[in-house]
């Protein structure tokens, strides 16, 4: 049987201080989604809410000559209009490879504090599965703490957007918290690389796999890939 990511996506759809919509963004799903949908893998998705996942419009306009982005969007929009409530997966995570989380502003909002997500986390962590992330995904890690009382990410090296990439977009006031420094508070070792470079980190033995932007997202892919034996 072909292995299976779970995909969770966000729910919120704007962003009410900088008064503008959001969503889960474009190629963090679509990059990671040709990788491995071009190795035999297949895909479910979920949110909090479940039924549309907003995407973020901003992200189509910006990588419309992104044949991978371009092609996803037309192709496979069943994966974020028809999403499960996150709940439908609790006590599932024997029958997937990995869980995947892409970023978009919009899980700093929701997933970061949403409890089914946090403990979806915690069962594929416990289980030893792939838990991977891009961007402002790795916002659902920051608040998973495992059966025994240790965070998620203690002593482990992470990335996800940095505060120098929030500061240069003027976003850092609109934002609930600083991912980068959330990261810190839960005793990761949080790695960077320059803004807008690609920059994927492979910790607990690949078991979690964080990017740090939207161009690290085929790094994502190929590294879950490599982690699930595809």
């Amino acid at each position: 049987m072909a292995p299976k990511v779970l995909v969770i996506l966000s729910s919120h759809d704007f962003i009410e201080s900088a008064n503008k919509p959001t969503g889960w963004y474009l190629p963090e799903f679509a990059h990671p989604y040709t990788v491995l949908a071009a190795k035999g893998v297949s895909f479910e998705t979920a949110s909090p809410k479940g039924g549309v996942a907003p995407l973020d419009q901003r992200s189509i306009k910006n990588f419309q000559n992104d044949a991978a982005a371009s092609s996803f969007y037309a192709t496979q929009s069943a994966l974020w209009e028809n999403t499960a409530p996150i709940s439908a997966y609790r006590g599932r995570a024997a029958e997937f490879a990995a869980l995947f989380y892409p970023g978009g502003y919009a899980p700093m909002f929701d997933i970061a504090t949403d409890a089914d997500s946090i403990a979806l986390i915690g069962e594929f962590a416990t289980a030893g599965k792939v838990v991977a992330a891009v961007c402002h995904g790795p916002a659902a890690l920051v608040n998973v703490v495992l059966p025994g009382g240790r965070h998620l990410l203690d002593g482990k090296e992470v990335t996800a957007y940095s505060n120098a990439e929030e500061q240069a977009v003027g976003m850092t006031a609109h934002m609930p918290f600083s991912l980068e420094d959330r990261i810190t508070e839960a005793g990761a070792m949080y790695r960077r690389a320059e803004p807008n470079a690609p920059f994927v980190v492979v910790a607990d033995g690949g078991r979690l796999i964080t990017g740090q932007n939207p161009w690290s997202s085929v790094g994502v892919g190929e590294a879950i890939a490599k982690a699930i034996g595809v």
